[in-house]
């Protein structure tokens, strides 16, 4: 129990904090106990919402950091919280509504404060954007799990090993992402045809650009340790999980507008549920449970591939993020137990074999 704490402490601190001042929110701004506790509900349930739709999220920050040297593991999780929590639960909202109304920023957070429903309008008409990008990005990230050549471990044998046979076929992820977005624009009205796909190839885009920049990075490495330097910049996984938790995020924060509107609230109730995917992903990595439960990266990865699907789909059918977060749920939920059945049976490959 103490070792738990150890890592969820400082969110415990801070979910203490953002309900204190979600209680102080609501009463200044109603005067009444039962607009205070209105508040402080939707900010919890909020929070929960976060996490749950974020597990695989952290699951994967881990899958990452864990080959990063301790100075840019460090830096993630301290400057790139800050941008999670500030960036794309508060900022982000707001550039969304500066550019689609053509305001400036201060002009969209005073509408976020004294015209919420206008707000919550012109956010939720950007949804076609944002899932583009995000569903494109996420399915790419999912895929490239799974069409690796080096893969040996497989959970659901069946289908892995049959992807994993076209591993070698250049660009076969790129190929099914998009063929999956052209099908989803071909669902959706004429004005948003345009405006998904280009959004969809950015996501596309963004994702190689940010594997070049690694790339480019491991190779300056590589030959700097060739000369005998012992150096590690990890600049290139920064970037990486910089982007992947903002296309986590999107989800969470179209979502939020279903119980508030308000920019106040939704920011307190994400920013709680982001630090918990912070504390979860500093347990993975400190612990090794990546390592001790070999298909929890694959429950995670298939959950993601699911995530991007659904975000794709939401361009064009409203899905409910209570079933992303169950399924997402059910997926790692399903890997954990398939892997605590393996370590049962094979104790020895519990220690010595290594997740993917």
């Amino acid at each position: 129990m103490d070792t738990l704490l150890r890592y969820y402490a400082f969110s415990l601190g801070f979910t203490a904090v953002c309900l204190g001042l979600g209680a102080w929110y609501g009463w200044a701004s109603s005067g009444t106990i039962g607009g205070m506790l209105s508040v402080l509900w939707i900010v919890i349930v909020l929070s929960i919402l976060e996490v749950s739709l974020s597990f695989d999220n952290a699951v994967v920050n881990a899958t990452v950091l864990r080959d990063m040297d301790p100075v840019w593991q460090q830096r993630f999780l301290t400057i790139g919280i800050l941008i999670a929590v500030f960036g794309m639960r508060i900022v982000f909202p707001i550039a969304i509504v500066a550019i689609a109304a053509q305001v400036g920023p201060i002009e969209a957070v005073s509408l976020s404060l004294n015209d919420p429903a206008e707000y919550e309008r012109i956010v939720s008409e950007a949804h076609v954007g944002i899932a583009g990008f995000g569903g494109a990005f996420l399915a790419m990230v999912g895929l490239t799990f799974f069409f690796d050549n080096d893969k040996e471990v497989h959970w659901i044998s069946a289908i892995e090993k049959a992807i994993n046979k076209f591993s070698n076929v250049p660009a076969v992820e790129i190929g099914l992402v998009l063929v999956l977005v052209y099908t989803v624009s071909t669902a959706l009205p004429a004005d948003d045809t345009i405006t998904f796909l280009t959004a969809a190839i950015l996501g596309l885009v963004t994702f190689i650009a940010v594997h070049a920049i690694a790339a480019i990075i491991e190779e300056r490495e590589a030959a700097k340790k060739a000369a005998g330097e012992i150096v590690k910049s990890g600049l290139g996984g920064f970037l990486y999980l910089e982007v992947l938790d903002a296309s986590f995020s999107f989800d969470g924060v179209i979502g939020a507008f279903a119980l508030s509107n308000n920019m106040i609230v939704i920011a307190l109730g994400l920013s709680v549920g982001a630090m918990f995917v912070r504390s979860m992903t500093i347990h993975l990595v400190r612990t090794g449970t990546l390592a001790q439960y070999r298909y929890l990266e694959h429950g995670a990865f298939w959950a993601i591939i699911v995530l991007g699907i659904i975000m794709l789909l939401s361009a064009r059918y409203h899905i409910p993020e209570t079933i992303t977060g169950l399924l997402g749920a059910v997926l790692i939920g399903l890997s954990f137990w398939w892997s605590v059945r393996h370590n049962r049976r094979y104790p020895h490959d519990a220690v010595t074999q290594p997740a993917d």
